[in-house]
């Protein structure tokens, strides 16, 4: 068994849907997912994009991605990389895909001189918590999301 990590392409949107699907089933929030390969095709490789993929192969079929950004920290004054969605499907989940994914993320922070490396996790995703306390990750407590979508954000924005 060999994994690979790439950059995803136009090419993947098909596969990232896929596993799109599989982490919203995962999290019980399938009916949530509007994406489409078209939309991922505009959204994440259309010339305004500031999103970026990774496609994890294990001997080369795709078993695994991340989606990711810049993001900028005003106190640093430097970017710093946010890690959307972090998916590996279950047959290869104990392969290291994950932690594979998260150390190419890393390096990729590193070079770019980012002060972060952050993402969020679903509080009762334990298997993914477990990942992240081994690998060092702490968790920001003193810190609540907040998030505005569909019409509560399309009423705001008309005021």
């Amino acid at each position: 068994m060999t994994l690979a990590i790439r950059d995803a392409t136009r090419a993947d949107a098909g596969t990232l849907l896929s596993f799109i699907r599989e982490l919203a089933i995962f999290e019980k929030a399938e009916h949530e997912v509007a994406a489409t390969v078209e939309t991922i095709e505009t959204s994440m490789f259309g010339p305004t994009s500031v999103t970026r993929g990774l496609i994890c192969e294990s001997d080369g079929k795709p078993v695994g991605m991340a989606i990711w950004f810049f993001n900028y920290s005003t106190w640093q004054a430097r970017n710093g990389l946010y890690l959307e969605d972090l998916y590996v499907t279950p047959n290869a989940r104990g392969l290291g895909a994950g932690k594979a994914l998260l150390r190419h993320l890393a390096k990729i922070a590193v070079e770019s001189g980012c002060g972060r490396f952050e993402w969020s996790v679903l509080d009762w995703n334990e298997p993914a918590i477990g990942v992240y306390d081994a690998i060092g990750a702490e968790p920001q407590k003193e810190w609540i999301r907040y998030r505005m979508a569909g019409d509560k954000l399309r009423d705001f924005a008309d005021g």
